[in-house]
Parts: C-alpha cells; sequence; structure tokens
C-alpha cells in the first residue's frame, strides 16, 4: 500500500515521456506531409495501393502495430500524465523504480496495443464485407457516419461515465491499487490501461474511419480526450461531444460528399 501523503507528493513527470510524447506527434507530422502515412494505413494495409500489392497479414498488422503504438503515445499518454507523475512518486523509492515505471507504461501500451490487434482484425472484415456488398461499396460514407454515432452514443453510456470516474481521480486509484514491484507496476499500468480504453476506445476507433496519422482528427480527439479526464468542466463537455458526433455523423449520412475531407485519410 501507499501512504495518501507520498501519493500527492508532487514529482516531475520523468523528461523521458514528455519526450516520447513530442517523439510520435512530430514522428506523425513527418509521416502525413511526406505522404508516408498512407503506406502504413490500415486501408493500404489491408487491400494495398494503386501502385503496391497488400503485404501478408504477418507483415501487414506488425507495421499497423507500429503506426498504432505512436499514435497511441501522442494521443492517449498525454491523458494519462497525472497517473504517470503519481506513480512516478510512488515507485521513487521501490528497490527497481526505473524497471517499475517502466512495467508500467509496458501493461499501459499492451492494452492498447491488443485493442489496435482486435480493431485491425474487425477492419479486415470491414473490407471484406464492402468487397462482397455492391451496394454497401457503392455507399462507403455509411461506415464513417456509422463510426461517428457509435462514438457520439458511447459518449452518453454509463460504461464511459465509469471508466472516466477512475481515470479523473488517479490517486484515489493508485491509493487502493499501489503495490511495489515490477510486476505489480505492470499489473497497475494494466489495470489503468484498461480504464483508459473503456472510455477512449470508440473516439479511438474514429481514426480508423479517419486513418492513421490524420493531423487534424488526432489533434481533435487528443484535445477532446485529455479534457475529458483532466478538465474542470470534463464532465460538461463529454455530453456536448456526443451531440457534436451525433450532428457529423448526420451530415456525414445525408450529404454524403462531406464524408471526403473528413475521412481523406482512409
Amino acid at each position: 500500500m501507499i501512504a495518501a501523503s507520498e501519493a500527492r507528493q508532487p514529482r516531475r513527470i520523468p523528461v523521458a515521456i514528455p519526450v516520447a510524447i513530442g517523439s510520435a506527434w512530430v514522428l506523425a507530422f513527418a509521416a502525413q506531409t511526406s505522404g508516408r502515412a498512407t503506406l502504413l494505413n490500415h486501408g493500404a494495409l489491408i487491400e494495398g495501393t494503386p501502385f503496391r500489392s497488400p503485404p501478408p497479414l504477418w507483415v501487414a498488422l506488425p507495421l499497423f502495430l507500429l503506426a498504432w503504438q505512436v499514435m497511441v503515445v501522442a494521443m492517449m499518454l498525454p491523458s494519462s500524465l497525472p497517473m504517470v507523475r503519481l506513480f512516478g512518486a510512488a515507485s521513487a523509492r521501490a528497490a527497481r523504480p526505473a524497471a517499475t515505471r517502466l512495467a508500467f507504461l509496458g501493461g499501459y501500451l499492451i492494452v492498447w496495443g491488443g485493442f489496435g490487434a482486435v480493431a485491425f482484425v474487425q477492419d479486415i472484415g470491414i473490407h471484406r464485407l464492402v468487397d462482397h456488398t455492391p451496394w454497401l461499396a457503392q455507399h462507403p460514407w455509411l461506415i464513417g457516419g456509422a463510426a461517428l454515432a457509435l462514438a457520439g452514443a458511447f459518449q452518453f453510456s454509463a460504461l464511459k461515465e465509469r471508466c472516466l470516474t477512475e481515470c479523473r481521480h488517479p490517486a484515489a486509484y493508485l491509493l487502493q491499487h499501489y503495490r511495489r514491484g515490477v510486476g505489480n507496476g505492470f499489473r497497475l499500468g494494466w489495470g489503468h490501461g484498461m480504464f483508459c480504453l473503456g472510455c477512449c476506445w470508440a473516439l479511438m476507433l474514429l481514426m480508423f474511419a479517419a486513418g492513421v496519422a490524420q493531423l487534424w482528427w488526432m489533434a481533435a480527439l487528443t484535445a477532446l480526450m485529455v479534457y475529458e479526464k483532466v478538465g474542470r468542466g470534463g464532465d460538461r463537455v463529454t455530453p456536448f461531444a456526443g451531440v457534436a458526433l451525433f450532428a457529423l455523423s448526420a451530415l456525414v449520412l445525408v450529404h454524403p460528399a462531406w464524408a471526403t475531407p473528413l475521412f481523406s485519410g482512409r
């Protein structure tokens, strides 16, 4: 267990964390501006491009997960900085503090990596469905509209609110679950990652509709997810975001021409 005073002890976030976040954004920007992002996009990895055949799954999945984890570091890790700071303070007196912190981050990233792998496989299923359904192939904007509607609906769910509550109070979570040791650090990162996944998975699925490394989608969703967790009005902005996502969904479904600028990276 950890004393309440120790959990509240202000400590700086390890320099490696903001460096990793900044580097992830630089990589995303470089990939987008150079055109390389399309090569690692899940659509290109599944269907190929006009000039290149798709790689086999055993190559495509690791390539996608590499790009996905960069995106997770850029988008999700900023919203977990309060927990990272508190865990750093709590683990400072552990026998192997550096290894314990790496284990914590490893547990967190494995959760999101697992989600990315599942999402990639389901996206293969969606592509196969479109390939075998001429009507859906003629109305591809329905997929983007459905993704927006799903994300909008999840903003009002009890699961979203339950997971956001845990993420908004990292000190309480740490007081309840912290145990010393590298293995316990991994389990704590895994548990925190599950709550993080529980409140943000539907928003992150929008990146499948938008395309990996679409910068304006990344920036907008990152700002929303960070503010939902750490902003003073986070509980109030959540339903407003749901309404906005529903509005975007309706716009795409009623006026499909809007799907092109919204999901041009897919």
